[in-house]
């Protein structure tokens, strides 16, 4: 009889990585050949990289691991995350399995257009300007669509919704910008937004007598949010700490620039494995985390009546169609994995990840603290960058584990120091 998804979460961590390739496919969530590929060490010849970028000298790669544990709507999803960072995978999995026996996790997207910026440096007369393009509005709207979005129109999406903004200068000449709403369906939408900007260039021109001055998308989709929550039953006091930590990143800044890095450790590792253009994400999060004027936390977590409530509310604009997304065989690989069916699905994992890889590092830091959570997973790494060979890690990680529980600190130079002795006491050959 066939596992489930839930059956190989237990232990998942303990199997070696031939034993979890061979796990994934057992229940479908690898084909044989995308297994094979896998084990084999992914792309080996330079062909596909000097498609994507200029002057290529190799491959920078970066190990892919998933994480494990992860119900969100209703449904086991396991999660591709591409990352050079210890912990990262270890604690999504870790508070994944907490929220899993505990709660839940629900997501929704609100709004579907990201947004065309078509700028006007100076213009003689805004209110002349504005009454102009709102006027020719829908002949706008019609021939986007008809000479450009044609193949989004077809899918169900296209160009929306035409606006004006103001922009006071301080020469105390006006700048306008239009904003050109887009539906782009499942795909990012950069290349098409920004044709059809450039395209509505010309018509704007010729009516207005204004000159447009340059056409661009923007990363602060603020007109397409996705929304994660998670509710969860815990005790009363870690419910208060972990409160009043969110609390913390809502009112300092500096506070919150942490713990968005935080939130993003867990979305940025599937950008990455998915082939997504993760610094596009990055804009629009830290952009919308300012929206009011004072840069704050993208999640907020409360604690009422015995119930952790948390919610992440960001612009997450992706796509699963087209680009890196569609020729790297290990983006494939990865879309493949999550089993994500539209960019809507998808965004909404990564809000799901990025939520409870928050809520991991809000429990350690109100706990047993950032130092000795994070470190009891980079000893191994530390060890590593001492020198120890393979078969001296084993009891190099159990003297640093020793060291780690009595001083909770540990460094590299303690490492070294270990190995030295464990050197030291080897018997001679």
């Amino acid at each position: 009889m066939a596992k489930t998804l839930t059956e190989i979460f237990k232990g998942f961590s303990k199997l070696d990585r031939l034993q979890r390739l061979k796990a994934l496919q057992e229940v479908g969530v690898l084909t044989p050949e995308e297994s094979a590929y896998l084990e084999k060490g992914g792309l080996r010849d330079m062909a596909l990289g000097e498609k994507f970028i200029e002057n290529v000298i190799g491959w920078f790669q970066l190990p892919m691991g998933v994480a494990t544990n992860f119900r969100i709507d209703g449904k086991d999803v396991v999660i591709p995350m591409a990352v050079e960072e210890t912990s990262i995978v270890a604690a999504a999995s870790k508070t994944a399995k907490w929220i899993r026996e505990n709660g839940e996790i629900t997501t929704e997207v609100i709004g579907t257009d990201i947004i065309g910026q078509i700028q006007l440096a100076k213009v003689r007369d805004f209110a002349a300007f504005e009454k102009a393009i709102l006027e020719q509005k829908n002949y706008l709207i019609d021939l986007a669509n008809r000479e450009v979005a044609f193949g989004l129109v077809r899918r169900g999406g296209g160009v929306s919704d035409i606006k004006v903004r103001h922009l006071p200068r301080p020469d105390g000449i006006s700048m306008a910008v239009i904003h050109v709403h887009m539906n782009p369906c499942d795909a990012m939408g950069a290349n098409i937004i920004n044709q059809v900007c450039e395209f509505l260039k010309d018509p704007i021109e010729s009516f207005t007598g204004e000159k447009v001055t340059m056409c661009i998308l923007s990363n602060l989709v603020d007109t397409k949010v996705t929304r994660a929550t998670v509710k969860m039953k815990i005790d009363e006091e870690l419910g208060r700490k972990i409160e009043e930590a969110s609390l913390f990143a809502q009112l300092d800044p500096y506070r919150a620039a942490t713990n968005n890095k935080g939130v993003l450790n867990g979305i940025d590792p599937i950008l990455i494995a998915t082939g997504n253009d993760w610094r596009a994400v990055e804009a629009g999060v830290h952009a919308y985390a300012s929206r009011d004027g004072q840069y704050r936390s993208i999640t907020k977590w409360t604690y009422q009546d015995g119930t952790l409530t948390g919610v992440l509310e960001a612009p997450l604009v992706v796509g699963t169609v087209g680009g890196v997304t569609a020729l790297h065989p290990t983006a494939k690989t990865a879309m493949n994995i999550l089993g994500a069916k539209s960019a809507n699905e998808l965004s909404r994992i990564l809000a799901s990840v990025g939520l409870v890889q928050n809520l991991g590092a809000l429990r350690a830091l109100t706990t047993v603290g950032i130092i000795e959570g994070h470190m009891k997973l980079h000893i191994k790494n530390l060890a590593l960058g001492a020198g120890a060979e393979e078969k001296e890690l084993p009891g190099m990680v159990k003297k640093l584990e020793e060291i780690l529980a009595i001083r909770k600190r540990i460094s590299l130079s303690n490492a070294v120091e270990v190995l030295k002795e464990l050197r030291a006491s080897r018997p001679p050959l």
